[in-house]
């Protein structure tokens, strides 16, 4: 059987033998009838032995490997339909094994980031920490996939080198007949981020691309600032058990529109006395008590100005009025451009204006310290990508606190790596 299959390749590739001058096996001596067709295929690649340096002309073949064979000399131009025609189950199964073992690889993917910050606080001095991410993300099948993320965060100002580990994202996502759906300890933003932007632990359903309807509920598992000073009297801490809402988005040629509904479920607020002598709040346990469940309703739009120029603007409207008697937020932001991590010399600048209440902020996206007691003021920030996946940032926050009209001053940078 060798033997007619590597005469049939070597006159299907039509290349002269005189070209390949070298012996490639050492059991082909110069003199063997079939030297000239061996040495052939072996310079073009179709054959390649037992990798011992000998051919094996007298051992018998498997199906499989003339099937592996034949599929080398297709690859080459070779006319063997006579041998494809005898060999097709087993060059179908070939095609089978090798898509398999190519999916395979490209199965999972691990990326991750590594970003040093440092922040310069008007009031309370500066931090500067280190956080590190792994994802890694896995294809289930064609319609599913899992995401996973590992973060680690060292405070630099701690000399004590205590680091921080977690497992921040597990969630699979996919479709359930034309709805898409996240599920898992997974990323919730809400309102841009000015209301909500961290992890929650629940499920995320969407229908729809140039109007889309999405619905959530969740269990949220980093509430940010929660906590609400007395001057002088007691801190107060506020918490929610769950959320879920429902919203629409919808895209019209440069314009997209927002409009949503969100509860945040089953508020607490826990209160502790201000110690005089300790000047902290380390006092008595005051007790709780439950508040009402926050119902947020929320309206925006954002436009293209010109190419690359943005405007947003987001109004929020709170069922609750936590300390200074104000129950809504609106929040207009400017962008042009942005820098892109692939793009070396890519850049982007950005400006923010806010006035928010108390209710309608729990985990708020900016980097920035922002007042216990809702907050109003500005911000502004620019991006430049210095090389191929190495992106830095600046912002500057000037901030007042709604209650006792402090000021909160920021000055927070950044530089990114990914890979």
């Amino acid at each position: 059987m060798k033997k007619s299959l590597v005469l049939a390749m070597a006159m299907a590739l039509g290349v002269t033998a005189s070209a390949y001058a070298a012996n490639p096996f050492s059991d082909v001596p110069a003199g063997h009838w079939a030297y000239d067709s061996i040495n052939k295929l072996a310079a073009a690649g179709v054959i390649e032995g037992y990798g011992d340096s000998t051919f094996g002309g007298d051992k018998l073949m498997t199906r499989y490997e003339m099937a592996q064979i034949v599929a080398k000399a297709m690859a080459k131009g070779a006319n063997v339909d006579k041998l494809a025609a005898e060999f097709a189950d087993e060059l179908d199964n070939l095609g089978v094994r090798v898509a398999n073992l190519e999916k395979k690889a490209d199965n999972v993917k691990i990326t991750g980031n590594i970003r040093y910050n440092y922040a310069d606080y008007d009031e309370d001095g500066y931090a500067t920490k280190l956080r590190s991410r792994i994802w890694v993300k896995g294809q289930i099948n064609d319609d599913w996939t899992y995401t996973g993320m590992l973060e680690n965060i060292q405070d630099l100002k701690d000399n004590a080198g205590n680091e921080d580990t977690k497992f921040q994202r597990a969630y699979v996502d996919g479709k359930i007949g034309g709805v898409a759906v996240e599920a898992g300890r997974l990323p919730l933003n809400l309102v841009a981020g000015n209301l909500y932007d961290t992890r929650a632990d629940g499920v995320v359903a969407s229908y729809g691309k140039d109007v889309k309807v999405t619905g959530f509920y969740a269990k949220p598992t980093n509430q940010g600032k929660t906590v609400q000073v007395y001057p002088k009297l007691m801190k107060t801490e506020l918490e929610y058990d769950n959320v879920y809402g429902a919203k629409v988005d919808a895209k019209f040629g440069v314009v997209a529109a927002t409009a949503g509904y969100t509860v945040f479920q089953d508020a607490t607020s826990s209160a502790h006395a201000y110690n005089a002598a300790k000047g902290d709040y380390s006092g008595a346990n005051l007790g709780s008590y439950s508040l009402d469940d926050n119902k947020i309703w929320n309206v925006g739009v954002a436009f293209d100005l010109a190419k690359n120029l943005n405007l947003s603007a987001n109004y929020m409207k709170s069922s609750e009025e936590y300390v200074t008697k104000d129950d809504d937020a609106i929040v207009v932001g400017l962008s042009y451009a942005g820098a892109k991590a692939a793009k070396e010399g890519s850049f982007g600048i950005y400006a923010n204006y806010y006035d928010q209440a108390r209710s309608t902020v729990v985990a708020h996206t900016m980097n920035g310290e922002y007042g216990t007691h809702g907050f109003k003021g500005y911000m502004v920030g620019a991006n430049y990508t210095f090389a191929k996946n190495i992106v830095g940032a600046v912002e500057y926050y000037d901030l007042e606190d709604k209650l006792d009209d402090s000021d909160m001053k920021t000055l927070w940078s950044q530089v990114v790596f990914t890979f």
